[in-house]
């Protein structure tokens, strides 16, 4: 049964612009016509003869609070409020609920389901947005609330302030990737943690080495540290993926100074020092600075000295940072003669290397073995299917050689998901004739997500027998990853589970 209101009093001199206010609100008087809000569910009669059951006939057809807030949202009926919401010139009147001038001092009898109770209209409609939003109740009811009826709100998009309010009207959060930034902003300017966790894990769904450097700088601004962490895990293990993208070249200065200073990153310092050149050479534009030698090391300013220039190889340090003009005169002799001098000069760049990632290896087999007469190549396929509970990033496979002596073999190794080939690398390598296994690695290594079943394959030519792993297991715990393994149909020369090629999968977590 719809709740109806009755005034326990007669009105005591208030004006009859508040008394039609309370009656309309009763009613639920129809909303004004809007093309461009939210009006699904509710119709507008335009017959007066129609009885009240038919005039909220769309309450009857929304059987929960839920439905029928969800109805409110972005919609001029009954909205008290309005946001003037992004930049000037590109903003989007959006309406609200607070139902703030509804408020009066008389009681009112709230009779819903038969049962009566003395309440105000505050304690049942305030919630719409001061209940969703520490600072709306703040600017609404708190001490220094204004009542305005329109608030302008220029740094948040119009976009993502509707994903926000949409949460406090529904509890549903709907993000796309174009806004999601955007709304994670003014979820955490509006304190609303719910949507904020949910634009955090959206994120990290969507994190890969294109995006992890512009991810990593607004995880930085929004104090997001899980996210951070997540970003620093994709950017260290490919790196140099990472600070090739376009992403890289956005980041703010001190995203940059941080990452440059990084131990951990898996890359060639010739490809860090090229990546800081490509964010000095998009900073210029951003300035309205010529690109020009001189310009792109004004803007790297203190950032240049992080780069670790002697830790190239005297080939690299010649081809690149020698002839690039970044560097004065005096600095490129001084790094020359810090290559072949006997007595190194004192030098402003950091000498050493960096330490990069550790890679770690799954052994799937508990023995190995050879025969006199089985485990040729000849050119057919072995293959396995993984599966993972936490991201990683696939770096190589462990193959097993030769049991006859030396021996050279060419081998082509491929990483597909669900049929799709994510990577794949032709090479050789030479088996000493032991039972070690020989690393065989992809060109960068690849993500690899959880809960997925992905392929490894390997396909090897060579004359002579080979090893083979026994004793195969099912699951392999390799520090903080379980890796599955099941048998691929793609596999033609005999590995699966139990037994087999691809002893060891080489990756980095």
């Amino acid at each position: 049964m719809a709740a109806e209101l009755f005034s326990t009093s007669l009105p005591h001199g208030e004006d009859e612009e508040e008394e039609e206010t309370k009656k309309n609100f009763v009613q639920l008087s129809e909303p004004e016509e809007s093309a461009e809000r939210n009006t699904v569910g509710i119709d507008d009669d335009d017959d007066d003869d129609d009885d009240d059951d038919e005039r909220l006939s769309w309450q009857g057809a929304h059987p929960t609070l839920r439905e029928r807030n969800a109805l409110m949202f972005n919609n001029e009926h009954m909205a008290d409020i309005h946001f003037i919401v992004g930049p000037p010139g590109e903003t989007q009147t959006v309406p609200a609920h607070k139902v703030q001038n509804l408020v009066w001092s008389d009681p009112v009898l709230l009779v819903c389901f038969c049962r009566p109770v003395l309440t105000h209209f505050l304690t049942v409609f305030q919630y719409v947005l001061a209940v969703g939003s520490s600072v709306f109740g703040a600017m609404f009811y708190g001490d220094l609330a204004e009542g305005q009826s329109e608030i302008h709100i220029p740094d948040v998009e119009p976009a993502a302030f509707l994903t926000l309010l949409k949460y406090m009207y529904s509890d549903e959060v709907e993000l796309d990737a174009d806004t999601v930034l955007a709304t994670l902003y003014a979820a955490k300017k509006y304190i609303v943690p719910a949507v904020a966790k949910a634009c955090v894990g959206f994120l990290e769904t969507s994190l890969e080495a294109k995006n992890a450097c512009v991810l990593l700088s607004q995880s930085r601004l929004f104090e997001e540290a899980e996210l951070t962490e997540r970003c620093w895990e994709v950017i260290d293990a490919q790196a140099e993926l990472a600070l090739r993208s376009e992403g890289f070249c956005e980041i703010d200065r001190p995203t940059l100074e941080i990452v440059l200073q990084r131990e951990t990153l898996n890359i060639r310092e010739a490809a860090v020092f090229q990546a800081a050149l490509n964010w000095a050479a998009a900073e210029c534009r951003r300035q309205g600075l010529p690109v020009i030698p001189r310009n792109q090391r004004a803007v790297l300013g203190k950032a240049l000295y992080l780069l670790r220039v002697p830790s190239m190889s005297l080939q690299e340090f010649a081809d690149g940072p020698a002839q690039s003009e970044v560097l004065t005169l005096v600095e490129t002799h001084n790094i020359f003669l810090w290559y072949t001098a006997t007595n190194k000069p004192q030098l402003d760049f950091p000498v050493g290397k960096r330490v990069g990632l550790a890679p770690q290896w799954c052994h799937r087999f508990q023995a190995s073995a050879y025969r006199s007469n089985q485990w040729r190549y000849r050119g057919r396929c072995d293959s396995i299917q993984f599966a993972v509970d936490r991201r990683i990033f696939m770096a190589g496979l462990g193959l097993y050689g030769s049991s006859g002596g030396k021996a050279e073999y060419s081998v082509r190794i491929e990483l597909k998901r669900q049929g799709t080939l994510l990577a794949q690398n032709l090479t050789k390598f030479l088996s000493d004739g032991s039972s070690s296994t020989f690393p065989v690695w992809f060109e960068h290594p690849v993500q690899v997500e959880q809960d997925t079943f992905y392929t490894v394959s390997a396909v090897l030519d060579g004359n002579e027998l080979s090893y083979f792993g026994q004793e195969g297991m099912t699951e392999v715990q390799c520090g903080k990853v379980t890796f599955q393994f099941q048998c691929s149909s793609d596999s033609t020369n005999g590995t699966g589970v139990q037994g087999g090629q691809i002893p060891e999968l080489i990756f980095y977590c």
